[in-house]
């Protein structure tokens, strides 16, 4: 049975080209992909332990190979742009407090009472 996902406009930009350049259907280029992607953590060059456990902070990630280091620096800069529950906790507080929040698009600091409207 067919499922539908949802994936980034930035990744499906990938999958459309890619899908286009190899004569592969959106779906079949997917599909492709995620074979391909299962092979590779099968191999023996390749562990996502590893990668989870250099995410985590608890081997170096010059300990890696070529492959797990490629897998890992892209699911570090996509960790890295998710906000954590404390760094949630924290901007909550901050507006709570009527603390700067951010900046707007001038670069000055937005602060949450500022922002109210009478």
């Amino acid at each position: 049975m067919a499922q539908s996902i949802k994936l980034a406009d930035d990744i499906m930009k990938i999958v459309r080209r890619e899908s286009e350049l190899q004569s592969r259907s959106i779906a079949g280029q997917i599909a492709h992909w995620v074979r391909i992607g299962r092979a590779i953590e099968k191999s023996g060059n390749f562990d996502h332990a590893r990668i989870t456990a250099a995410l985590a902070g608890d081997i170096e990630t010059t300990d890696l190979t070529d492959e797990e280091k490629d897998v890992w620096l892209d699911s570090f800069v996509e960790n890295m742009t998710q906000p954590g529950s404390e760094e949630d906790a924290f901007f909550v507080r901050r507006r709570r407090l009527g603390l700067g929040v951010g900046l707007d698009a001038a670069g000055n600091l937005v602060r949450e009472k500022a922002t109210r409207k009478a």
